[in-house]
């Protein structure tokens, strides 16, 4: 199982740097190998979807399910399918707008890859969830052109 984690503060309110990232429809414009979103059924807790995400030239398919959800604050994703993964995401406040961490554990599908391949899709995974909270920074404070200040964590 991979592990990665990391926040960024966005210059927004909590409530609409949540209600971007719990949209799932958003997750192709931020998540950067996400392909497609599909057939979501409910929200908050027990919501799911299908979805595309292409890692090292492949089109790898599942489905989402919300097994843990508080409105405003976070929401812990399970998927199943070509990856299993727990993809967890959470809001704080914080005083030049709102704290965004992202974590993701997940597992490589290493008959589809390689072994070999593994730890190179383990580092540009790393780079896509870092490229991912830079841009909802973006998106929701409208200056594509900022540097934005990405303070790690356990990752």
């Amino acid at each position: 199982m991979i592990s990665w984690k990391n926040s960024i503060v966005i210059h927004a309110p909590t409530d609409r740097v949540f209600a971007y990232v719990d949209d799932p429809m958003n997750l192709v414009e931020w998540l950067p190998g996400m392909v497609e979103v599909a057939d979501v059924i409910g929200s908050g807790a027990g919501q799911q979807q299908t979805w595309t995400y292409k890692m090292a030239g492949l089109f790898l398919h599942g489905q989402a399910t919300v097994v843990e959800h508080v409105p405003g604050k976070c929401a812990v994703h399970q998927t199943i399918g070509m990856i299993h993964s727990t993809f967890a995401y959470g809001v704080e406040s914080h005083e030049e707008g709102t704290t965004l961490t992202l974590e993701v554990e997940y597992s490589v599908p290493i008959p589809v890859l390689g072994k070999l391949a593994e730890h190179i899709a383990a580092r540009r995974n790393a780079r896509e969830f870092e490229l991912a909270l830079i841009n909802v920074k973006e998106t929701l404070e409208g200056s594509v052109g900022q540097s934005p200040e990405v303070a790690g964590l356990d990752g």
